[in-house]
């Protein structure tokens, strides 16, 4: 049975561009996601999964929650944004730093040899989804790739990904700022901006593994118009091949922003971006999304480390940018468990918008998807047991 996508009021076409456009939508975006969190007080069915299929396969001494489950590094500079500008430099240090303390490496060479080596393809998730204002930034993105080439990881086998590739360019992952690293993603276009080959046939069917999916007993009806270019529609959300066969390890760098009271950060940005047909999975599935997809193999035997930019984020607004909730937090956060640097990352959310007065109190829904992960053996999601780490660059 088809469930309606549209049962808050909301049409079609502004549904879909909330979750397409980020930035663009960002006026309409937080209001949607505020309803969402809202109106879904009472507790509804929630439809059937193929969690259990994930859950059979055996994990691997690499599967998340990796080499340190439950351990935070909070890395904090007042210097790391100048001008409204991350400055590479002190993020570059800060990351550094981060490193040695979550590891106890003697070097910064020896600390990244603990998650990659010179012969793996490494992927480096990004989140440009909410435009300019409010996307990974470059800087993080440099800093950390200059580490890699300096543990000796050759830049042909680093691969800046997301699911849509255009909106990398859009943002500033491009072969100019980025010479020599593959940039892709999952939904593209050509360069005369069509989302179909002289066929007729998606660039992003050539791009799924049907081999590997995410099942879930919802579904939306889409047109041409409004998402062109998704591989979409039906139960069935595909993974992409950049995470099934195109990279070895995974290195996770979502934005630090506030998804209603709740939060974007690793799950999230791990989850919604490696599968498709995704905005029928917002109404009823967020919170099992985020933490069940992270469960199959492509994701959970290869994400090796999360490093949350911080340096600028928002507290209000998100997933979309709203220029008044943007500020810069000037920090980043660490771990090779997602689970646990979510929770860091919701708890100093929560902390700004209990400040702010954006809200009165905690939400118990907010955190829910952490404590669900949490069962699902991806990671530490209560506060008492994560080792919380801070350090403060002068």
């Amino acid at each position: 049975m088809k469930t309606s996508a549209f049962k808050y009021g909301v049409n079609r076409r502004e549904f879909c561009r909330s979750f397409i456009f980020g930035g663009a939508a960002a006026t309409f975006a937080p209001a949607f996601v505020s309803r969402l969190w809202s109106q879904q007080t009472a507790p509804a069915p929630k439809p059937a999964t193929n969690i259990e299929d994930a859950l059979k396969i055996l994990r691997t001494p690499q599967s998340i929650p990796g080499k340190y489950p439950g351990r935070v590094v909070e890395i904090s500079s007042e210097k790391s944004v100048v001008q409204n500008k991350p400055d590479v430099k002190i993020i570059s240090e800060m990351l550094e730093k981060g490193l040695l303390e979550l590891t106890g490496a003697p070097n910064i060479t020896a600390a990244w040899a603990q998650f990659i080596s010179p012969d793996d393809i490494i992927g480096l998730k990004v989140n440009p989804v909410a435009g300019k204002l409010l996307s990974t930034s470059l800087e993080i993105v440099q800093a950390i790739i200059r580490q890699l080439t300096r543990a000796g990881i050759p830049r042909q086998n680093i691969v800046i990904w997301d699911r849509r590739e255009f909106q990398l360019h859009e943002v500033g992952f491009t072969e100019k700022n980025f010479p020599g690293v593959k940039i892709i993603g999952t939904e593209q276009k050509d360069a005369s901006g069509s989302f179909y080959d002289s066929s007729g046939t998606l660039y992003g069917e050539r791009m799924i593994d049907r081999n590997w999916y995410y099942y879930a007993d919802c579904e939306m009806v889409y047109d041409p118009q409004t998402l062109p270019y998704m591989v979409n529609q039906g139960k069935y959300s595909y993974f992409s091949k950049i995470v099934t066969r195109q990279v070895d390890k995974i290195i996770n760098i979502p934005v630090l922003k506030n998804a209603g009271p709740s939060i974007t950060l690793c799950l999230k940005n791990l989850a919604y971006g490696s599968v498709t047909n995704t905005a029928r999975l917002h109404q009823q599935l967020w919170m099992e999304t985020c933490a069940q997809v992270p469960c199959f193999p492509p994701l959970r035997d290869k994400l090796v480390l999360n490093i949350v930019d911080g340096i600028i984020g928002c507290y209000e607004g998100g997933p979309g940018a709203n220029a008044q909730f943007i500020i810069p937090f000037r920090r980043i956060l660490i771990g090779s468990d997602p689970v646990a640097v979510d929770q860091v990352g919701y708890q100093i959310i929560l902390k700004k918008r209990l400040k702010e007065k954006i809200q009165q109190e905690e939400s118990p829904r907010a955190r829910k998807f952490l404590e669900l992960a949490e069962t699902y053996r991806l990671g530490v999601a209560n506060p008492q047991k994560i080792i919380h780490n801070k350090i403060a660059i002068s």
